[in-house]
């Protein structure tokens, strides 16, 4: 079997039986389609581990990002356990794999006063009645008051949300079903939305049942959620940010007010506990900064 046949079925085992993400699938297709083209359309039993250092290689120094190649190393690594598990290939070239060491940065994280205070400007420029502006107040507080991914939240539809229990069903990474909790806020801006805005932007009844919507009344995507949050959080905690700044505030805000940290981890729907654990880093950092600034013995 030639490698791009193999990469293909690969992709679709992904897809089809572990069911992973659209996104997971196209980036691990990406990288090893980009396998094929630097070591060429060869059988693939004649891979071997030397093809494999020169494609990561060949990467590094095209200044591909060490995350990057972290993810190229996992994606080969499990597409040939797959060949080997299928009997595609007698010994798996990529047992012996060294992945770079991935440098872990702290996420963008505002301040609990600068969120209220991007918050309550979002509400004000609401209250005048613009449907964009409604569903932009609406977005910003689901964001912040629920945790929730940009891909959850995009996927929302008017079913899943429970407004008398201020509950909203969401499916996350690897199709997993939770039901998160939203605050005061989040429900009064989801609600003028609801009544004022998502009407007006469904002038034609074409939306179906997604609980958001872009300007020309189909579901919104997650560029355009990106572009509002940049617009409102980005002058905030500097430089391009996208939606995670939001939920990266919310686990890191949770942690600093005492919540516990597998009450985060389930809220945040993540699978590893080790996940959640950055954000007791970002506290620490705050609470380190503080103390440096304040105490005379810093």
């Amino acid at each position: 079997m030639r490698l791009s046949d193999a990469v293909d079925r690969y992709a679709a085992h992904l897809a089809d039986v572990r069911r992973l993400a659209a996104a997971t699938v196209r980036a691990y297709g990406s990288d090893l389609h980009d396998l094929v083209a630097v070591v060429g359309d060869v059988a693939l039993t004649d891979v071997d581990l030397e093809h494999l250092r020169e494609w990561l290689w060949t990467a590094a120094k095209r200044g591909d990002a060490r995350s990057t190649l972290a993810r190229r190393t996992a994606a080969v690594r499990g597409f040939f356990a797959w060949a080997a598990d299928q009997g595609l290939i007698e010994a798996d070239p990529a047992l012996r794999l060294v992945a770079p060491k991935r440098g872990r940065s702290l996420p963008h994280v505002a301040t609990a006063d600068a969120m209220s205070g991007l918050l309550d400007a979002a509400r004000t420029v609401a209250d005048e009645g613009d449907p964009l502006a409604l569903r932009d107040a609406a977005i910003l507080e689901v964001l912040y008051g629920a945790g929730i991914r940009v891909s959850e939240l995009c996927g929302l539809d008017l079913d899943d949300l429970d407004r008398a229990r201020r509950t909203m069903r969401v499916v996350g990474k690897g199709s997993k079903e939770r039901v998160v909790p939203y605050g005061a806020p989040a429900a009064h801006a989801l609600d003028a939305y609801l009544v004022r805005g998502r009407p007006v932007l469904d002038a034609h009844d074409a939306a179906g049942r997604a609980v958001f919507l872009g300007a020309r009344g189909s579901r919104i995507g997650p560029r355009a959620v990106y572009d509002v949050v940049a617009r409102a959080v980005g002058p905030v905690v500097g430089g391009a940010v996208g939606p995670h700044a939001l939920r990266h505030s919310a686990a890191t805000h949770l942690l600093d007010g005492g919540a516990d940290l597998r009450a985060v981890q389930e809220l945040l729907g993540h699978a590893s506990l080790g996940t959640t654990q950055i954000y007791t880093h970002v506290s620490a950092e705050r609470l380190a900064a503080a103390y440096r600034l304040a105490h005379p013995r810093a």
